[in-house]
């Protein structure tokens, strides 16, 4: 083969992927004279993350801008997620991947300043789209414990490990000379170090006392001005948090020992008040029993009423096994309220920003490992509200992913009017109270769904259209088998050993809205989708027994191979009725012989009331064979004009016609070659004992060999292996010498070469690269009959190439993807006139090849390279070495820019595009190294250049290699910051502002100002500027549309700020203007009179 000079070859083309890939074509067929005028260039692709969904993974900070109403989450890995509204979500990352310890919002401000793990802090800018950070500071003496920020001011307290306070002006990020030193603030109260800093707050009426709680117990308030301590407050216990009452007067801490403190600031001798709130009162006056700390409290006024106390942990030491809870202290009622995970942070929501004013709390945001709660403080019993985020992804681990872009317009508004039934009751009435941003607007408005497979068994549909994800439906497909009622009864889930009914592949088809799943514990559930309410007296069952001894395998149709399920009884039968399928404690031991045709599950035998939505049409399960359990299912089809499902592994492949609910065909893969095929391969000798292969098991060769079972996705944390939603390529990573099944098409074609008329037709693709043809016959009218059945003709090796198939596909003389026939959707429990109207099988396609003339071309893809072969002459004419030093993860044929491409995701990292049918390079990008096989298990690619996967086990990652994409994604995302007036301070009253009462400001700028306290140590910190906006018009545009769009910015920021200056000089003359009458008034009324009569 010769090598082609491509003539437009890819910018920024690395060497390492053009070494490894190579272009080829088969002599005489020149790359200059191509069959198909491709338009797709290099030119309309280019790769871009867009949007993350999910839960954030280890969470581990939070804050909220009351204002903006904007809530924020930091991350163990140094993830940051924004959430606002509905819709309006956002993803940053640190690049240090440090945890987030602390969060404090710039209220009203649009910025956001994290503290992180490696003693860093940032100043994130929110008011772009995708938020770049301003400025950043790096501490190296200290390490940072706890950060403060009083609303609208700008100087940000830093506490250390040491004990020690510093200031940081977040507007140039420059540190004050101002330093709280330890030994200062604690003097002779303590005889050790205190500890590290825990808390830091200003008191609500005066800003110039601080607070502070050292770890060890002792809390100091700090005068800002005189730089002394005024007060300190000792306690024998460890301090988590400090909470103030609004008034200034006293604040509550809460303590290691299960204890509040309640003080009064200006008696520090001992508390006011001590509680535990959940310890036991001994009857003879003595200390109550310690508890658990008590990790967090806030103490919220209320203007009309008994204030709120906030706290989590604390409970009794006796509580073992207890959930996590959140305690309610309101009044004398103590309300506790029981978390499905443990608590990480918790915030109360108030109504005002203003610490000196009632707060008026109406909401607790309780921010948990696995889950976001907001719980309702108006309504009686705290209901929580209804979240409009996709916060349950993971509510069971994710085990497989598909992603259908463009698909018809009716089938979201059909999953969500039968989803909207199985929505929980009794959440708050009110609105979700995180309703900040604005949705973003994008010109992109085709439909998109999202299906995930879950280790549980259950299937959620995802609405993901213009980038938002919510949930549609949920199918739970475990409801079709006996579920184990105790430890005695447990199932006999033979090759799993957690997990039995986890989603192993499925497959989808939007036309006919037929879904087809396969488990992990080798059964196939076939689901038609309806709009009515049924009750299945029986669910249909269907037994196959699939074994590797081919020399026992005369014919593909034996007569013991099947155990079909006649339409019109009520009860499945048996083969000759000798092993009935729930008899399964035949078989549990091997006291009586070898297990032998039991199912790993089994079938419930009460009537299955099927809500509307997915409703099961038949159950498949392979049996065990001479006590070997059935392999596990590596890939899968649906035929619906047909009525056809095809599912293949190690053993071979079978198919069932789900209508007549019978077993058409049961093949070993050595039969599907032609007896004078080069590729054959020779049965190969019995398989290891109880080895079972397949996508989601531990496949380690020989790390098993005493174990029987397979461990499920979520039952090893390693995830030493993966699957692919319609193939188990895991054969590069762990290469066995048994061939699988890889994948299936149906299609209508040319099954040989000889062939001039175009019949329908089934390409299988194996494990060693091998694509065959299998010829189906069709018997002639709308149905087929038992006593016409559909007939199988393995037409032997297409073609063979490197590796793994992937996928395959097929295309037109014109280049176009030739779609498989689907039959249009009907419900199955319509009456039969309104079935006939809709239900007409598509007639095949007319004959369309001459003699020596190709009209069709089949894209075959493997984990190395990708062909393109002619049909009926089966000339190779196109091939492209994808890669020789890694592997391919994901192949899909997608629709791009109105044309077709075939997208490759490699182990390396790569993402690819290929032209169709010339296989030119398009584009290559070194994207992500695959660091976790959840990654290879989820990775997808959708039309119209979308594409995503599991990026951690509750987040989804979207990607897109649109360049069109990239250029809207400005207008697509979401804004954050949205121009809301701040709300006016509380008054303080005429009075107090005349004799000093109210809050006391203070003029923090002659404070900490260079002028007043110095330089701080340059050793101290080290200040790196960010990227600041200019990284975000990076993401806006380039050249001069990016010019443009920086210049328009600016000018609303400068703009706004003008406005919000006249606004001020607006407010400061009426303010002047007030307090000039007021004086005036008061010189009237006491001019005339004697001091003694005032």
């Amino acid at each position: 083969m010769k090598k082609f000079n491509i003539r437009k070859v890819l910018d920024g083309l690395t060497a390492a992927s053009s070494s490894s890939s190579s272009a080829t074509a088969q002599p005489g067929t020149p790359r200059e004279n191509e069959v198909v005028q491709e338009t797709l260039q290099s030119e309309h692709f280019q790769l871009c993350k867009t949007v993350r969904h999910g839960f954030p993974y280890q969470p581990c900070s939070m804050a909220f801008d009351p204002v903006q109403k904007i809530l924020a989450v930091g991350t163990q890995t140094g993830a940051l997620r924004l959430f606002g509204g509905a819709g309006v979500e956002c993803y940053c990352q640190h690049e240090s991947g440090s945890a987030v310890i602390q969060l404090q919002f710039l209220i009203n401000e649009g910025a956001l300043v994290s503290a992180l793990a490696d003693d860093s802090i940032h100043l994130w800018n929110l008011r772009q789209k995708i938020p770049a950070i301003l400025h950043s500071l790096k501490f190296n003496r200290e390490r940072i414990t706890y950060c403060h920020l009083p609303f609208q001011s700008k100087w940000l307290y830093i506490g250390s490990e040491r004990g020690n306070i510093h200031i940081v002006n977040v507007e140039s990020f420059t540190l004050s000379g101002y330093v709280i030193m330890w030994n200062k603030a604690i003097e002779l109260s303590s005889k050790t170090h205190p500890g590290p800093v825990v808390h830091i707050s200003d008191n609500p009426m005066d800003e110039g006392k601080l607070l502070i709680g050292f770890e060890c117990g002792v809390v100091v308030l700090w005068d800002l001005k005189s730089k002394k301590a005024d007060f300190r407050y000792s306690y024998d216990e460890a301090i988590h948090s400090v909470a103030w009452h609004h008034e200034g007067k006293q604040f509550v801490c809460s303590h290691s020992d299960g204890t509040l403190t309640t003080w009064n600031i200006r008696a520090p001798a001992k508390p006011a008040q001590i509680i535990t709130p959940h310890g036991k009162q001994p009857k003879d006056g003595k200390k109550p029993e310690p508890c658990k700390p008590i990790l967090k409290v806030e103490y919220k006024t209320t203007r009309a009423g008994d204030p709120f106390m906030v706290l989590s942990g604390g409970l009794s030491y006796d509580t073992v096994g207890r959930r996590a809870c959140l305690t309610v202290m309101h009044g004398k009622s103590t309300a506790v309220l029981e978390m499905d995970y443990p608590i990480v942070d918790f915030l109360t929501l108030c109504e005002t920003p203003y610490p000196s004013d009632f707060q008026e709390p109406y909401a607790v945001v309780v921010l948990l490992e696995k889950d976001l709660v907001v719980i309702d403080l108006g309504q009686i019993g705290y209901p929580i509200f209804e979240s409009p985020y996709p916060l349950a992804i993971h509510e069971s681990p994710v085990t497989c992913c598909e992603y259908f872009a463009d698909c018809p317009s009716e089938l979201i508004p059909a999953l969500y009017s039968v989803g909207s039934r199985q929505k929980r009751q009794g959440y708050s009435k009110k609105e979700w109270p995180i309703s900040g941003g604005n949705w973003g607007q994008g010109s992109q408005t085709y439909p998109e769904i999202i299906i995930t497979g879950h280790a549980d068994g259950s299937i959620k549909f995802w609405d993901a259209s213009g980038l938002m994800l919510q949930v549609l439906y949920k199918l739970k497909t475990a409801k079709v088998f006996e579920r184990a009622r105790g430890k005695e009864e447990k199932p006999n889930t033979d090759i799993v050993d957690e997990d039995p009914f986890a989603i192993q592949t499925l497959f989808w088809c939007p036309e006919s809205r037929m879904l087809c799943v396969a488990g992990v514990s080798a059964h196939v559930i076939i689901y038609r989708f309806s709009k009515q309410e049924v009750t299945t007296e029986v669910v249909q069952l269907l037994e196959v027994r699939m074994q590797c001894e081919f020399s026992e395998v005369d014919s593909p149709d034996l007569g013991g191979e099947q155990t079909p399920t006649q339409p019109a009884s009520a009860a499945p039968s048996s083969p000759q009725e000798t092993e009935p399928p729930n008899q399964l404690s035949a078989g549990t031991n091997s006291s009586e012989g070898p297990r032998d045709n039991i199912p790993c599950l089994q079938v419930r035998s009460s009537p299955l009331k099927q809500s509307p939505g997915y409703q099961v049409e038949l159950v498949v399960q392979l049996v065990w064979v001479s006590g070997e359990p059935p392999q596990q299912i590596t890939s899968l089809a649906v035929n619906s004009p047909s009525g056809l499902v095809v599912f293949g592994n190690s053993n071979g492949l079978a198919v069932v016609d789900y209508e007549q609910k019978t077993l058409l065909l049961n093949m070993a893969i050595s039969e599907l070659y032609s007896p004078s095929d080069p590729y054959q391969k020779q049965p190969c000798s019995p398989r290891k004992p109880r080895q079972p292969s397949g996508g989601l098991c531990d496949s380690n060769d020989g790390s098993n060999n005493s174990e029987d079972r397979c461990k499920s996705p979520t039952s090893d944390g390693k995830d030493n292996a993966f699957t692919r939603s319609r193939s188990s390529s895991v054969t590069s990573i762990d290469r066995e010498s048994r061939e699988v099944i890889s994948s299936f098409y149906f299609c209508e074609s040319f099954p040989r070469k000889s062939d001039s008329l175009i019949s329908p037709c089934l390409l299988v693709g194996t494990t060693q690269g091998s694509v065959m043809t299998a010829a189906l016959s069709l018997p002639p009218g709308a149905d087929h009959k038992p006593q016409q059945p559909v007939s199988f003709a393995s037409c032997g090796t297409l073609v063979r190439l490197k590796g793994g198939i992937l996928t395959m596909a097929l295309l037109d003389a014109a280049g176009t993807l030739l779609p498989p026939s689907y039959e249009p959707w009907y419900d199955p429990n319509a009456s039969d006139e309104e079935k006939e109207k809709v239900r007409r099988r598509r007639p095949a396609s007319p004959p369309s090849s001459q003699e020596g003339q190709d009209t069709q071309f089949a894209v075959l893809c493997s984990e190395k390279q990708a062909k393109v072969v002619a049909m009926p002459s089966q000339t190779s004419i196109y091939k492209h070495n994808i890669t020789e030093s890694s592997f391919v993860l994901r192949a899909d044929v997608v629709q791009m820019a109105g044309s077709y491409c075939l997208a490759c995701f490699c182990a390396n990292g790569h993402i690819m595009t290929l032209s169709l049918p010339s296989l030119r390079p398009l584009l290559d990008v070194n994207y992500l190294p695959l660091t976790d096989m959840r990654i290879a298990r989820t990775f997808c690619f959708s039309n119209l250049g979308q594409a995503l996967y599991m990026t951690s086990p509750t987040e989804i990652q979207r990607i897109t290699y649109s360049q069109e994409t990239c250029d809207n994604l400005q207008e697509m995302l979401s804004e954050l910051f949205t121009p809301v007036e701040t709300p006016e301070a509380p008054n303080r009253g005429f009075f107090k502002g005349l004799f000093g009462g109210g809050a006391q400001s203070l003029d923090r700028e002659d404070l900490f100002g260079e002028t007043a306290s110095g330089k701080a140590s340059r050793s101290l910190a080290q200040h790196i500027p960010g990227p600041g906006s200019m990284e975000g018009m990076k993401g806006a545009a380039s050249g001069v549309v990016g010019d443009l769009a920086r210049a328009r910015v600016a000018l609303d920021e400068r703009g706004q700020k003008l406005g919000e200056l006249d606004e001020r000089t607006a407010a400061m003359m009426a303010s002047a203007d007030s307090f000039s009458k007021h004086a005036h008034n008061m010189m009237v009324k006491y001019k005339d009179k004697k001091w003694y009569q005032l």
